[in-house]
């Protein structure tokens, strides 16, 4: 199960963590407050190893990473404090609400991508890149913009035992002006520390089960490798529509499980 989580996160970037959760929910039956923290450690070894590569390549914001990544560990023990007193099946409800939300999402934007369409025009967000030295420029509008997502990217890390991908990528898009391959670096970085934050307080408090965890995340670390290795010979958009129908299915899945 890791390796195939790990295989998705390698190909289409990071939409695969997002699924830890409900694979380990339906093979081994574990309630969403014990399989969240699992997915956590897996998160933190594969996403930890694309941002070391996309810093490797100078493509990693790390200053915005770094910033995302304070307020997401701040927050994530407020989520991680509700999962264990929220039961099992509002989370698994709210859970598939959310992945069906992120199916659609990510549906459309393959579609757009293969149909070449022409995204509307925008005002410039508030963290632009200095063209000079291809940094961001710091102003107060930005470092709010990029704490509120990682704020409830750490929320949603603590709570449902995700990442936060699903909303640090859509975030960076919507706020920065960085080009894609950027995006998704300084995402894997803030998913890593936050995601590693949240396993370790989830490791402190008794609720993790190692047992499980490290396998799994050792299985993600293998599949994110071959997934870096054959990711250039896939058409991108078509196996993001693929796995957008995948995610959805799992979600009507969890729906009929919690009903």
């Amino acid at each position: 199960m890791g390796a195939f989580v790990g295989l998705l996160m390698g190909i289409t970037g990071a939409g695969g963590g997002i699924l830890s959760v409900p694979l380990l929910v339906f093979t081994l039956q574990l309630p969403i407050a014990q399989a969240g923290p699992i997915a956590l450690s897996a998160i933190t070894v594969s996403a930890g190893l694309g941002a070391l590569i996309g810093l490797r390549s100078k493509i990693l914001r790390y200053k915005a990473a770094m910033l995302m990544a304070v307020c997401g560990v701040i927050v994530a023990p407020v989520g991680l404090w509700l999962a264990q007193r929220i039961p099992n099946v509002p989370l698994l409800l709210g859970f598939s609400a959310i992945l069906i939300y992120v199916s659609i999402r990510m549906y459309l934007q393959a579609r757009n991508a293969l149909t070449g369409g022409i995204s509307e025009n925008r005002k410039p967000p508030p963290c632009l890149l200095n063209p000079v030295h291809g940094k961001l420029i710091w102003t107060v509008p930005c470092a709010r913009s990029l704490m509120l997502a990682g704020a409830v990217a750490g929320l949603f890390s603590g709570l449902l035992g995700v990442g936060g991908g699903f909303v640090i990528v859509p975030a960076l898009k919507k706020y920065t002006d960085l080009p894609m391959k950027a995006i998704v670096a300084t995402s894997l970085g803030v998913l890593a520390m936050v995601s590693g934050g949240g396993a370790v307080m989830s490791l402190a408090s008794g609720v993790l089960n190692t047992e499980i965890a490290i396998p799994f995340a050792l299985g993600s670390l293998l599949g994110l490798i071959i997934g870096k290795m054959v990711e250039k010979k896939l058409s991108g958009p078509h196996v993001q529509q693929l796995f957008a129908v995948f995610t959805c299915l799992v979600a009507l899945s969890m729906i009929y499980k919690a009903t």
